[in-house]
């Protein structure tokens, strides 16, 4: 019996620094946090060595390629700490979407205020849509004030960022949290 062949993802190559030996630049500049000089390779290297650390490059786009004597473990994990700050920072915004009928009752249109205020806490955008079906389409000026109601409801937290404006059976608008406020 033969054994099929899994298909196995390859796993995201993690791009690290060249450090010690790894350099191929014949000529560098070694910065610290006093000052920075240019110097060979083996000079650099030595250097580092004397001290019991590494060589990190830093920048290998630059001419000559800047690098830097640290511990590689510390930088590694500094360069972690680092990126992960800077992942939590970039949040990507949602639209959340909220519907609901021509005929929605009062409470549940309560509901949904609220629920559109803890969207907006949250710093999302809320697309708020109001469908209309059958007869309903005869009363879209109703449909429209049922919206804009909502719209009022939320005023003290969301400014509108897209009119109400129909689409086909149903009228839709965007608001998006107001600015300034910390969610």
């Amino acid at each position: 019996m033969q054994k099929r062949n899994r298909y196995v993802p390859a796993k995201k190559k993690e791009k690290k620094p060249r450090i010690n030996e790894g350099i191929t630049a014949p000529r560098v500049r070694l910065v610290d946090e006093e000052d920075s000089e240019e110097m060979s390779i083996a000079e650099a290297i030595a250097k580092a060595q004397a001290e019991d650390m590494d060589l990190i490059e830093i920048s290998p786009n630059a001419k000559p390629p800047i690098v830097k004597i640290t511990d590689f473990g510390r930088f590694m994990y500094a360069q972690k700490k680092k990126e992960q700050k800077q992942k939590a920072h970039n949040k990507q915004t949602e639209v959340k979407m909220l519907r609901f009928s021509f005929r929605t009752e009062k409470h549940d249109l309560d509901r949904i205020v609220s629920r559109a205020k803890e969207f907006l806490e949250e710093r999302h955008l809320v697309k708020l849509v109001v469908r209309l079906r059958g007869r309903e389409m005869t009363n879209k000026d109703y449909a429209k004030k049922k919206l804009m109601g909502l719209v009022e409801d939320l005023k003290e937290v969301s400014d509108v960022e897209q009119e109400v404006k129909p689409q086909g059976n149903q009228f839709t608008v965007i608001v998006r949290p107001k600015r300034g406020e910390k969610g």
